[in-house]
C-alpha cells in the first residue's frame, strides 16, 4: 500500500509469452534448413521460445546428430550439430561466437540469431503479444499513487521500447542480463521517496533474485516458474495484470 515504484519483467508479466514464429530470415540457405538448425540446438530447452521454434520446425528431430547442448543465461543455446558448433541467441552469443551478424530491421518482435561453425544462418523473428489489462493496469497504478513504474527486460530494445510505449510506462530497460536486473532494482531502491516500498512482478527463474531482493516481490503464478513462486510474497494465481493495482 506504500509503494512508490513498480518495477516489472516483460516476458510472461505484462506480455503473453504464447511465443510464435513470426518470420525467418535464412542467409544462403531454406526457411527449413535454418529452422532445423535452431530447432536441434533448442530440442532440450523448456524455454517458451525455443518451444515456438519448435513447434514452428516441419522437419524430423533427429537428436542423435547432436552433441553437447549448453543454455546459456541470457544469451540462448550453444550446441555441437553433426560435428559443428550451432549458437541461437542474441547478439553478444553471435560476437562470441565470431559470426557477422546484424540486425532485423523489418517485423517486430524478439529476434534469435542462428550461427552454424563461424558462419551467420540467419535469423528468426518471434512474436508475443501484450496481455489485455497490461494498460489499464499500469494506468491505475498511477491512479493509486505509484510515482515510477520500470520495465526490465532482456529483450532488445526495439521492442522493449515498443511495448513500453504501448502501456505508458515511464521508463523501459533492455536488453539486460539477469544479474543486470538484480543491479537496476538495487539502484532503484535508495531512489524511493523515505517510508515508501519497491514492488516487482516477475515470473521466470532470472526473476527468483530480484523478486527476493525488491521490497514486495509478486510473481504470476499461473505459467510462472517454480523459483519466482517460491522467491515471491505474493502470487497472482491467474497471470492478470490488473491483480496488482
Amino acid at each position: 500500500a506504500r509503494c512508490s515504484i513498480v518495477a516489472l519483467d516483460k516476458t510472461g508479466t505484462l506480455t503473453h509469452g504464447n511465443f510464435r514464429v513470426a518470420a525467418v530470415h535464412p542467409e544462403g540457405m531454406t526457411d527449413g534448413a535454418l529452422l532445423g538448425l535452431a530447432a536441434h540446438a533448442e530440442s532440450y530447452s523448456n524455454h517458451p521460445i525455443a518451444q515456438s521454434i519448435l513447434a514452428a520446425y516441419e522437419g524430423d528431430l533427429d537428436k542423435s546428430r547432436l552433441g553437447e547442448v549448453s543454455e546459456r543465461a541470457g544469451l540462448g543455446v550453444s550446441a555441437m550439430l553433426d560435428g559443428r558448433p550451432v549458437h541461437v541467441g542474441n547478439g553478444a552469443l553471435m560476437q562470441e561466437a565470431g559470426a557477422d551478424w546484424h540486425d532485423c530491421q523489418s517485423t517486430e518482435g524478439t529476434v534469435v540469431h542462428v550461427s552454424s561453425g563461424s558462419g551467420y544462418a540467419g535469423h528468426i523473428v518471434i512474436a508475443d503479444e501484450v496481455k489485455p489489462g497490461a494498460k489499464a493496469a499500469m494506468a491505475e497504478l498511477k491512479a493509486l499513487g505509484v510515482k515510477r513504474t520500470v520495465m526490465l527486460t532482456g529483450d532488445i530494445a526495439r521492442v522493449g521500447q515498443a511495448v513500453g510505449q504501448a502501456l505508458g510506462l515511464d521508463e523501459v530497460h533492455t536488453g539486460l542480463l539477469p544479474d543486470q536486473k538484480l543491479s537496476i532494482v538495487e539502484e532503484l531502491l535508495p531512489q524511493k521517496p523515505a517510508g515508501t516500498t519497491l514492488v516487482f512482478v516477475g515470473d521466470g527463474v532470472n526473476d527468483a533474485p530480484v523478486l527476493s531482493r525488491a521490497d514486495v516481490g509478486i510473481a504470476m503464478g499461473a505459467l510462472g516458474s517454480d523459483a519466482a513462486i517460491e522467491a515471491a510474497d505474493v502470487v497472482l494465481m491467474d497471470d492478470n495484470p490488473l491483480k496488482i493495482p
